[in-house]
């Protein structure tokens, strides 16, 4: 399993957030977000946004803490980075 998670830094709606992505592929990180209850509207292209609050029970789950540096390193090498031009872009489309 290669399901990574950042440390909590972003802060949000009143609480701060990690980033959760797979370097494997989005079919790997969706079914572990749907193993671990996260709902479908937390991913954000190519990442689930989650909570402080549940970072040490995905980590419990299976994920693995990474640098938020080493996370972005590693989505990019699998070639599922979305950039914010490209979010844009498919904004567009829609």
């Amino acid at each position: 399993m290669t399901v990574l998670i950042d440390e909590a830094i972003w802060p949000a709606h009143g609480t701060v957030w990690a980033h959760l992505v797979s370097d494997l592929s989005l079919d790997e990180l969706h079914a572990f977000a749907r193993h671990a209850g996260i709902p479908s509207r937390a991913f954000d292209h190519d990442h689930y946004d989650v909570p402080r609050e549940r970072r040490s029970e995905l980590i419990a789950h299976g994920a693995t803490e990474v640098s938020g540096r080493e996370l972005l390193r590693r989505l990019q090498a699998a070639g599922l980075r979305v950039t914010q031009a490209e979010k844009k872009r498919r904004a567009a489309e829609r």
